[in-house]
């Protein structure tokens, strides 16, 4: 078990600003009901969530390079307790606001990483990355249970169940902000931003081919960047389902309801959550890791595809979720852990930042794309889904060059 104190609550607020998501999550329908073509604007509101953090996520690294990760870890547990705020009264305009105003703090994955790989022995790097994997799945599994739970004990009737799943969601927030300031820096080497960098840096945020270029450079000081980074572009475009999923089972032939999606998010999340502890915790570093995600995304690609052909089955649904968490699910951390290998210290908000608005582009892109495919059928996304995960194992079976001899992982 860790013995540095930082580390624990940073799974802390990780598992918090998972909860308050995934508690959302089940509700978020009752938004968009009353609109033509629902699960269209359902896929509108994650786009725009999404796509905000292609400038703000390399903004926040960028601010925690230079001021510290615990300053960002406050201004996002604010920014979620606000936009959560905004949710009240149910209305599909507050909905599309909560989306733009969540996702301009919801950068701080990259601070989260970076600020995991700050104080992680470079024997325990990939362990724990891979906790923190771990930890998001238990948030998907506390989320949805949360609401599911006090839905069902208070009885609360349909018509009054979004209101009091954000009311909840709001608290949990609060709880974060809380956790953030007791939170000790993890940075060391702090050094300020002017304000021309931070414009300079949101001018070059705002065009992907500045993003392109930087990350080009990067890959010129750390040889594999750039190759890790486009394979979780590809991995992102495929795991696009998990934001395609409530309108999915809620307006396809599956018809569940917000208690019935809170069911199946905790069983989803609960195996996903023992699975990669087990995986990330007595197999990971024994592995190949580039070719774990090569048979990993390969064998995920045919269950992507059968999500789309269960039809009204629950049992195939389980099944197939069951041979998710097995396969694609334990990709992400492998590749976080292969990325943090090939930062410094100097540069590993930016990298983390880079990387995370590749992923808030493509997370934009498939968005669009499944939600115009959804228009057609609500099948057509899974197969989407499916070619963009047999690309990742394309990507991954090319050799990458070996990384940097250099790279300063050691705890401060």
């Amino acid at each position: 078990m860790p013995t540095d104190r930082r580390l624990p609550l940073l799974y802390a607020i990780i598992l918090v600003d998972v909860i308050v998501g995934a508690a959302v999550g089940p509700v978020l329908p009752e938004f968009v009901r009353g609109l033509p073509r629902p699960q269209l604007w359902l896929s509108v509101g994650t786009g725009v969530f999404l796509g905000v953090q292609l400038f703000s996520a390399p903004l926040l690294g960028r601010l925690g390079d230079g001021y510290g990760r615990r300053p960002i870890f406050i201004l996002s547990a604010v920014g979620t307790l606000l936009a959560n705020a905004l949710l009240l009264p149910v209305r599909a305009g507050l909905y599309f606001v909560n989306r733009v105003s969540d996702g301009l703090t919801n950068g701080m994955y990259a601070t989260v990483r970076s600020a995991i790989t700050d104080i992680s022995k470079p024997e325990q790097l990939f362990r724990n990355l891979g906790i923190e994997g771990a930890i998001i799945s238990l948030g998907f599994v506390l989320g949805p249970m949360a609401s599911g739970l006090m839905l069902t004990f208070l009885q609360v009737p349909p018509a009054q169940q979004a209101g009091y799943v954000v009311r909840l969601a709001v608290a949990l927030a609060a709880l974060n902000i809380g956790l953030s300031l007791w939170l000790p820096e993890t940075h060391a080497g702090r050094g300020g931003v002017r304000g021309a960098e931070l414009r300079a840096e949101l001018a070059a945020s705002l065009n992907p081919l500045t993003l392109w270029a930087r990350l080009r450079v990067k890959d010129q000081q750390s040889p594999g960047v750039r190759r890790i980074v486009l394979t979780q572009v590809c991995l992102t475009l495929s795991t696009g389902y998990y934001f395609y999923f409530v309108p999915f089972v809620s307006l396809g032939p599956l018809h569940l309801d917000a208690r019935q999606i809170s069911y199946f998010f905790m069983f989803f999340g609960a195996l996903s959550v023992a699975l990669n502890y087990g995986f990330y915790t007595f197999l990971a570093d024994r592995l190949d890791q580039r070719r774990a995600i090569v048979w990993l995304a390969a064998l995920g690609t045919p269950v992507l595809a059968g999500y789309g052909l269960m039809g009204t089955s629950k049992v195939a649904l389980y099944a197939l979720v069951t041979a998710d968490c097995l396969t694609l699910s334990l990709i992400q951390g492998l590749l976080e852990g292969r990325l943090a290998r090939r930062t410094t210290e100097a540069d590993r908000g930016e990298i983390f930042g880079l990387n995370q608005a590749f992923q808030s582009l493509a997370s934009f892109s498939t968005a669009l794309v499944f939600g115009g495919l959804s228009v057609l059928d609500l099948r057509l996304p899974w197969a989407w889904f499916a070619l963009c995960l047999a690309a990742v194992a394309g990507l991954a079976a090319w050799p990458e060059p070996a990384p940097a001899p250099a790279t300063a992982t050691t705890p401060q």
